[in-house]
């Protein structure tokens, strides 16, 4: 199919649109008199033999088209409960009623039919079988009186997001392709199934729910989110849709009105799977909200490790591994005096040379030292570190440069037992994880210049960082990040001008052990939110008043139920169950306990005890304030 975006197409109705003026040119660009579609063919690629016709083209739209028609048109400040009723009649006044052709596609076959009406109150076409029998299979032989059969089973009414309309050149059917595209995606890829589950429906349901799972879907389309999140969140999906199904299983099966043992056990069971139910909804808020998203994160897992150890050589040798384009006679007289004759001292030592950093690292086995001499080095792939090596500029940090422009997880990524960084600069672009990761392992930087595009270093849980007199800056979150269960000494170093200078993940899981900290004469200044900031579970407690500046906007997040012991005897789980009244009410038990997520200054975060040692660090005009705490 043509990849090129979809032509904005505007209301076409007059009078429709509550923006509309006296000027109603643009208001409807499929008048008949004009020249014809506006969308692209979709051609069946790599189906030679194909009798099929070809379809329109609109599964490339861009963002703002998506958010526009959803925003002005099908949704509007719709609630949950209402997202189908305004669909519906959103499709009643953009489609063609009847009269046109449609592919019935499913993971299994296309077949040509013709749209005889609409119900549009299911969200459902009534069609007819066009003949004779034009169709495409994937793995099964389907005759005209089988799919005659499988028509009458579902009394010729087929749901509407499984039609794509015939390409047609008129333009009749633009806004009839475009309303089917827009259903397909709301509920591909927007609505879930419990989302009319909340007792709380007087809320946008736009708003809260569809701009920011949309916003997510072309973050992940378009490279901006990890795929170890990326991956995390289709699962954290899939569990809860698999939990939601159990939980309304359970809940059909029970009698509103009986009061036997057998109820009384499920209905235990039932507010355990509900509790299940809530964590996950609450974890994937997390990660759909933007700033959520930010300051909380997601657990690495040391099995995304990309590259494993090489461990030392068989043979016993360590390699000095040399980097440069080109270098002068005394560049190089100077480079055997002061580091090559030193390092080589002994006969297990050779010395390799290489044009660019990145081979040359790959080449590394442990104990192996990586000597850069000054230069910009420009790197398209991620440099990982799986081995105990040591990676020294051979001058001062501005002169050795190494630059990368190609979208990737991390720009370095750290998971080696003893790793040592020093006298270079690192200029990120468009890594989406950070400029430098350390994912296990130790990494000791010193004297480093970082200068960043999007995030800035990461020290995951049971990772250590030394971090000494380095510049960093530029990071749009926050200059370093720090995960429970991590070791982080950051001493001497300039970290300025990002979104919040050193962010400290709290995740409340009685499996997560404090991080260990240790910062001393540091100079934190400039950077837009905290010098410091820590971000913490307030756990259904008030998290205080919120300080001028201070206040974060994502949505709600709801408590969660705690749940039951594992230890609780058969005989309390029915008292807990006969307390809960005999009428199910699971469908409408969110908890109204929900406080908004915010920010607020602190003065006492220093008296922290994931703090080993603070002291002599410098905060300057740091927009929210030195030191803060988010609380979700």
């Amino acid at each position: 199919c043509s990849l090129k975006p979809i032509i904005s197409i505007e209301w076409p109705y007059q009078g429709c649109n509550p923006e509309e003026d006296d000027d109603d040119s643009g208001t409807d660009h499929f008048n008949t008199e004009k020249s014809g579609t506006q969308l692209q063919r979709c051609e069946r690629q790599g189906e030679v033999n194909s009798s099929l016709p070809d379809t329109f083209q609109t599964s490339h739209l861009l963002f703002y088209e998506r958010f526009k028609a959803y925003q002005d048109y099908m949704l509007g400040d719709c609630k949950p409960s209402e997202v189908k009723a305004f669909a519906a009649d959103y499709l009643e006044k953009v489609m063609e009623p009847c009269d046109w052709l449609a592919l019935w596609s499913t993971d299994v076959f296309d077949v040509l039919v013709e749209v005889c009406d609409l119900d549009l109150k299911d969200l459902k076409a009534c069609v007819r079988l066009v003949l004779p029998l034009q169709c495409d299979t994937r793995g099964c032989e389907l005759t005209e009186e089988a799919m005659k059969s499988l028509l009458e089973a579902t009394q010729h009414r087929l749901p509407l997001q499984e039609l794509l309309v015939v390409y047609e050149q008129s333009g009749d059917f633009d806004l009839t392709a475009l309303a089917l595209e827009h259903l397909r995606f709301l509920y591909t890829h927007i609505w879930r199934q419990w989302d009319e589950e909340d007792e709380d429906d007087d809320f946008d349901y736009f708003v809260r729910c569809v701009e920011p799972r949309l916003r997510l879907y072309y973050d992940i389309l378009e490279d901006r989110v990890p795929l170890g999140l990326v991956a995390e969140y289709r699962s954290l999906l899939e569990k809860c849709s698999q939990c939601f199904q159990q939980f309304s299983a359970l809940r059909r099966g029970l009698s509103t009105d009986s009061d036997t043992e057998l109820d009384n056990v499920s209905m235990v069971e039932g507010l355990k799977l509900y509790d299940q139910l809530e964590t996950f909804k609450r974890k994937l808020h997390i990660i759909e909200n933007p700033l959520l998203r930010y300051v909380l994160g997601y657990r690495g897992n040391a099995s995304q490790q990309s590259v494993q150890s090489r461990g030392p050589r068989a043979s016993g040798m360590k390699v000095v591994h040399v980097v440069t384009a080109s270098c002068s006679t005394i560049q190089l007289q100077s480079l055997l005096s002061d580091r090559l004759l030193p390092l080589c001292s002994s006969e297990d030592t050779e010395i390799q040379f290489y044009r660019d950093p990145v081979s040359a690292v790959e080449m590394c086995h442990q104990g192996d030292v990586v000597l850069v001499l000054p230069g910009i080095y420009s790197v398209s792939s991620s440099i990982f570190l799986p081995d105990s090596i040591t990676i020294e500029g051979f001058g001062l940090p501005d002169e050795v440069v190494i630059e990368k422009k190609n979208k990737g997880d991390s720009f370095v990524e750290s998971t080696g037992a003893d790793v040592r960084l020093s006298n270079i600069k690192f200029i990120q672009h468009d890594a989406i994880e950070g400029i430098l990761c350390v994912r296990q392992g130790t990494l000791h930087m010193e004297n480093c210049v970082l200068q960043c595009e999007t995030t800035g270093v990461i020290v995951r849980t049971a990772a250590r960082l030394t971090m000494n007199m380095c510049d960093l800056y530029g990071s749009k979150g926050a200059g370093v990040e720090i995960y429970p269960g991590s070791i982080c000494s950051l001493v001497g170093n300039g970290i300025h001008h990002c979104k919040d200078g050193i962010l400290i993940k709290d995740f409340a899981d009685e499996l997560d052990v404090m991080p260990s900290i240790t910062m001393e004469n540091n100079v934190i200044h400039n950077n837009e939110g905290y010098g410091v900031i820590l971000v913490k579970s307030n756990n259904g407690e008030q998290p205080g008043d919120k300080q001028q500046g201070g206040v974060a906007d994502p949505p709600n997040s709801s408590a969660g139920v705690q749940p039951e012991s594992a230890e609780n005897s058969s005989s309390t789980d029915c008292d807990v169950a006969a307390a809960s009244g005999r009428k199910w009410h699971f469908i409408r038990q969110l908890s109204r306990n929900k406080e908004t997520s915010c920010s607020r200054a602190v003065q006492d975060l220093m008296d922290h005890q994931i703090f080993v040692s603070i002291q002599g660090n410098q905060f300057r005009r740091n927009g929210m304030g030195d030191l803060g705490t988010f609380f979700y």
